[in-house]
């Protein structure tokens, strides 16, 4: 596993609400906690576990642009999230389990291309929404560059009784693309399997 790179953490223990509105944040959650990482995809499954630890909302998570070795600065990485809640423990306590999560989350590598290929055995309230099923439901979240991942997706719909949720057309920020499909856990993690020994074919041989 390619390991995540936590950039930089912090805490607004009372945000204005001028910027909690801007954010999405409600009023009623003015306590931010602010992430960033040199990955994106593994980050919004570590902000998705964060809403199953604590009550925590996502109210922002954004990629940018060309990926986290083209980073404009230092701690900008790849993506920028932040969670809200009404209390600043819990915001401390989603954070936690966010970042015991990127500890367990990355990237694979076939040859020289990496990929993310993970169930989410019980999608939390941020990637239910994202992926528009009800939370708890299962989710294969597949990534890869652009032709491997669209050649990966259709080889991962094939492999067993899945829907796909999201699909993410490349080129997405980062100049990757992928997507999230629902199923049985069972379901998911075959095709997470198929995906991910479909991009290592493409790695094998890409003509």
């Amino acid at each position: 596993m390619i390991p995540v790179n936590v950039l930089a953490v912090r805490y607004l223990a009372s945000a204005t609400p001028t910027l909690c509105k801007a954010l999405g944040a409600p009023e009623s959650a003015p306590c931010l906690g602010l992430i960033t990482t040199d990955c994106d995809d593994a980050t919004y499954i570590a902000l998705d576990e964060a809403t199953k630890a604590a009550e925590v909302q996502v109210c922002f998570g954004n990629s940018f642009y060309a990926g986290a070795a083209n980073a404009s600065t230092p701690n900008a990485g790849e993506v920028l999230g932040i969670l809200c809640a009404s209390t600043p423990g819990a915001v401390r306590s989603g954070m936690e389990a966010a970042l015991g999560a990127l500890e367990r989350i990355g990237f694979e590598q076939a040859g020289e291309v990496p990929y993310l290929a993970h169930t989410v055995s019980s999608c939390g309230s941020f990637l239910a929404k994202e992926a528009g099923v009800e939370e708890g439901s299962a989710l294969a979240y597949l990534i890869a560059p652009p032709l491997e991942s669209m050649y990966a997706m259709d080889a991962a719909l094939k492999a067993a009784d899945v829907k796909l949720c999201k699909l993410y057309e490349p080129p997405s920020p980062t100049n990757f693309g992928g997507g999230l499909l629902t199923g049985t856990r069972s379901a998911c993690a075959a095709a997470c399997d198929a995906f991910a020994e479909a991009v290592a074919e493409v790695a094998r041989n890409s003509k």
